[in-house]
């Protein structure tokens, strides 16, 4: 496809932030994915096209994990259209099967790397991104390959919509206030919470098993909310 083509010739090469890693896959969700993907999978090489014809405002979570805080979004806003992506072949199988058991038909699934499809969106696009816990990579050397970086940020600004919303969270600290100074300095982003810098817990954002786990281990959450200026 040219237009694909030339876009992903004029972008810059993708921010690596993720290993592909052997993980645990079940076998319900292994089912999953081989007999329910295709009709819920959106193509990343292929030029944008909006399921929903644009008729919905647009939702993206970025990293949605095994799918619960996404399925749970679906359902609490049917009216939207709910982008997931995810590069782990076991989070896309439960969020399948957690779709098909609710019956949620508002979702679309990117099974692949994000970044590269995002450069090849249009402007003002989406009303909401989420990015939840992304891979703090805590070593000191291998902080560049965290995704939240200042060319992300920019490229996220640019997919959102005037007033759109931009939600962030982690549990790392140190990730914590990178990702602060990098949406903070980001031009057309604008801190909700420009008093405390941290934003309480959105409504939507579920506590989700691996937050839960990390309030075990007594871990802190960060919750960063910016909009786009108009």
């Amino acid at each position: 496809m040219p237009v694909m083509e030339e876009a992903l010739k004029a972008s810059h090469p993708p921010i690596r932030s993720f290993v592909l890693r052997q993980g645990r896959i079940t076998a319900a969700q292994t089912r999953a994915v081989a007999e329910h993907l295709s009709a819920w999978q959106m193509d990343a090489h292929a030029v944008w096209q909006d399921p929903w014809k644009s008729q919905r405002p647009l939702l993206l979570e970025i990293g949605f994990g095994n799918g619960e805080h996404l399925a749970a979004i679906a359902r609490q806003r049917p009216g939207w259209g709910c982008i997931g992506a995810e590069v782990h072949t076991p989070g896309v199988g439960s969020l399948l099967l957690q779709l098909l058991e609710t019956g949620t038909d508002n979702v679309r699934i990117i099974h692949d790397d994000v970044v590269t499809w995002l450069q090849t969106l249009p402007e003002a696009l989406l009303q909401c991104i989420i990015v939840q816990f992304p891979d703090p990579w805590p070593k000191k050397r291998q902080q560049k390959r965290r995704l939240i970086q200042p060319e992300f940020a920019a490229l996220l600004c640019r997919l959102l919509v005037p007033g759109g919303e931009l939600q962030m969270a982690t549990d790392w600290a140190d990730y914590a206030e990178q990702m602060l100074a990098v949406l903070n300095a980001t031009p057309g982003l604008q801190n909700t919470q420009p008093g405390t810098g941290y934003a309480p817990r959105p409504d939507n954002r579920i506590l989700t098993r691996f937050e839960r786990r990390g309030q075990r281990l007594g871990h802190a959450v960060y919750d960063l909310c910016y909009q786009r200026l108009p």
